[in-house]
């Protein structure tokens, strides 16, 4: 009997289909659904970390059966399952009604990682968020799509910081019968749906499923029992740094993940890969082409013309680059089935003039006709960098696009301030949420409620901290200076700015500490006192970013700073919700041309969280010079040598004479009239504009479309 055997016969036949939809992540970015969860055990729904699959399992069947009899929790169960049968049906769609020829064959998207809820931790940052996003958004717009991962049954790691300020990682296994997950079979009954070759060992691959809404996710898994030992642990974890187990890893995804979906019989009218880790996907059906009677030629064409790619790396050494005797070990049979010899299958891996190396997004760059960058200046940046692989076009002409990354909304608005939206902007604002002029009721909404509303969601992220370290406390003994670093201390009164994001040079976290008196001059003000909460993760392979993660952590946990600083350790999606709704301002002073797009600031500012940056990645589009602030000028108008001592002063500036008096700047009731009327122009700018639904319909539009009419 498997799990949904077990869980299916505790369920009261009157609400049985809770475990359907506690199976279904559709519930994770629908208020009511959420709701509907919580009515069930709220004291279980909190514990288990707001995962209904595991709350099923350890509530009391009495507690059950008092739902199953309850009328008004029967309403809201009937109102949700009405809601979610109408979602998961494909009419009246956009895309029904507007581009019905895709509704035929569905569109693959393939990325090393996707995050889609806490409850599976299979993901380590941005590129993550940004693709459970984007299928999320498949499934509200009605696009077909079918997405391809990997199953990480360690995810990727977690993160504690020693006394004396050192990140400490640590793994721990996913508890498959808890997560939001259901093992797929082959057509003939197995585990095993598919094989890849790497060097002379076959390696069987299993899937898991995961349904967001309409979307299926499906998670590749080499723990098969018919191979190596060594091979069953390939897919157990995320970004290892062993290059060798890396092409390993990037081979099953993109040759192995192929393979799965034409055994699981879909036949994908549009392929996108989601950065270069994903380029075998392309390899993978060139030699399907060739095999089918093509020349390499004729196959290159048909597969460049359906293959969407996206790359969001703007650093040269953030690209996957393998040695060639690595490849070569690998590969040497499969270069051999594409009818070619092995100087002409390197070469499409070779960029620039490097030799000796293959670089995957060179690879997935050539067998894509359908390219883009994440943002306008990631554009720029890109058709500068791979310059090379069309040396005849001019610069401003080489065919790669900017379509600008955007967040799911529903999935990351408050639902305090969701509330708040339907009474003011209207109850159907999250289905119009991408038309500029749904915004424009925004001015409705008093200052007052809308102040009231953000002070609230301050408190809960400060009980939410508070939470966490009282678990920490009892689990573990304490050095005075973690509970000083802890973020115990912080007010929910005082202005707060969030700096959270990866752990690394570029993204310069020890910017606002290069002049440590002055700052402590405006965090210790005892009439407008400002607090700084830090979260993020270090690599564990890069030992340069855990001395800058170290750095900050030492200083916050000075007492000249009066516990104004904080360190909030083992940043996840749970934490992320918290940490975008319930700070003030959002800060982001990466160096100039390093920055892609990022969208934590797209994610606080539709929560009324002010944003602070340089002019680089998406806040280039967003500021508007009256929605938030820029730190310095243009990716132009700084000397490199220059650049963190004149950005520093320009922070600096900014908080002493514009953010913090314009915060404290008060009514007799407490209300910054001019700190929300800036509240409320910069959801009105960027709510509609870095959004996911924004972005996925211009992938429709100007990538999908195009690719269907090879």
């Amino acid at each position: 009997m498997d799990k949904s055997d077990i869980l299916t016969l505790k369920l009261p036949q009157r609400i049985e289909r809770l475990y359907e939809l506690a199976n279904n992540l559709w519930w994770s970015w629908h208020t009511e659904a959420r709701d509907l969860f919580r009515a069930l055990d709220y004291p279980q729904w909190k514990l288990t970390g707001h995962n209904p699959v595991k709350q099923i399992r350890s509530i009391s069947p009495h507690k059950l059966q008092a739902a199953a009899t309850d009328p008004a929790f029967l309403i809201l169960y009937d109102s949700v399952m009405a809601q979610f049968d109408l979602d998961m049906s494909p009419k009246d769609t956009w895309v029904a009604a507007n581009y019905p020829e895709l509704l035929r064959n569905p569109i693959a998207f393939f990325s090393m990682e996707f995050a889609t809820h806490s409850s599976l931790p299979i993901y380590a940052g941005g590129l993550g968020v940004l693709a459970g996003d984007l299928c999320k958004e498949a499934s509200d717009l009605g696009l077909p799509l079918v997405a391809v991962g990997f199953m990480y049954p360690e995810g990727y790691f977690q993160q504690c910081i020693s006394p004396e300020g050192w990140q400490q990682e640590t793994c721990q296994l996913i508890d498959f019968a808890t997560a939001p997950i259901s093992q797929v079979m082959s057509p003939k009954g197995t585990t095993a749906i598919a094989q890849v070759q790497l060097g002379n060992v076959a390696v069987s691959l299993g899937a898991w499923l995961v349904q967001l809404g309409r979307t299926r996710i499906y998670l590749l898994d080499t723990d098969i029992e018919e191979n190596p030992r060594a091979y069953r642990q390939l897919s157990a974890r995320l970004y290892v740094a062993d290059p060798e187990l890396r092409l390993q890893q990037e081979i099953v995804l993109g040759v192995g993940g192929v393979r799965v979906l034409r055994a699981l019989d879909f036949k994908p009218i549009v392929w996108h890969g989601n950065e270069g880790h994903t380029a075998f996907m392309m390899m993978e059906r060139v030699r399907e082409e060739v095999a089918g009677g093509l020349s390499l030629t004729q196959a290159v064409n048909r597969v460049q013309a359906t293959t969407v790619f996206t790359t969001h790396t703007p650093v040269v050494a953030g690209h996957d680059v393998f040695p060639e005797q690595l490849v070569e070990k690998y590969l040497t049979d499969y270069w051999k089935s594409l009818g070619i010899d092995r100087e002409t299958f390197l070469r499409i891996g070779q960029w620039d003039g490097a030799s000796g190396q293959f670089n995957m997004t060179a690879v997935a760059l050539r067998l894509a006709n359908q390219r883009n960058a994440v943002s306008k200046i990631h554009e720029t940046v890109t058709r500068k960098m791979w310059h090379s692989l069309w040396p005849k076009a001019a610069e401003d002409q080489v065919p790669i696009y900017a379509v600008t990354n955007g967040i799911h909304a529903p999935t990351w608005i408050a639902p305090e301030l969701n509330r708040l939206f339907e009474k003011y902007i209207g109850k159907d604002w999250l289905k119009n949420h991408d038309n500029p002029k749904t915004w424009d009721r925004i001015w409705d909404i008093p200052d007052g409620e809308m102040w009231e509303t953000h002070a609230l969601l301050k408190r809960k992220l400060k009980g939410v901290i508070l939470d966490r370290e009282r678990k920490h406390f009892i689990g573990a003994h304490l050095a005075p200076q973690q509970m000083l670093t802890s973020g115990t201390l912080l007010d929910p009164e005082a202005l707060t700015i969030g700096f959270v994001r990866r752990f690394t040079e570029y993204k310069r976290p020890m910017l606002i500490f290069r002049d440590i008196e002055r700052l402590k001059r405006i965090l210790t003000n005892p009439l407008r006192p400002v607090q700084i909460v830090f979260a993020g993760k270090s690599h564990p392979a890069d030992s340069a970013s855990k001395y800058l993660l170290h750095q900050v952590y030492v200083l916050a946990s000075s007492p000249d700073f009066d516990g104004r600083i904080a360190f909030i350790e083992d940043y996840n999606l749970h934490l992320a919700h918290y940490l975008v709704q319930g700070t003030d301002v959002w800060l982001n002073n990466p160096r100039r041309g390093q920055e892609a797009c990022g969208t934590s600031g797209m994610k606080a500012a539709l929560n009324g969280v002010l944003h602070l940056s340089v002019l680089d990645g998406w806040w280039r589009e967003g500021y508007n010079g009256t929605n938030g602030w820029s730190i310095g000028d243009d990716l132009r108008a700084i000397k490199p040598e220059a650049e963190d001592e004149v950005d520093a002063d320009t922070l600096y500036r900014l908080l002493e004479e514009e953010i913090v008096p314009l915060y404290y700047d008060r009514d007799r009731g407490g209300v910054p009239h001019g700190w929300m009327q800036l509240v409320k122009e910069s959801v009105r700018s960027i709510a509609p504009v870095f959004c996911a639904r924004r972005m996925l319909k211009e992938y429709t539009q100007r990538m999908y479309i195009p690719a269907t009419r090879m």
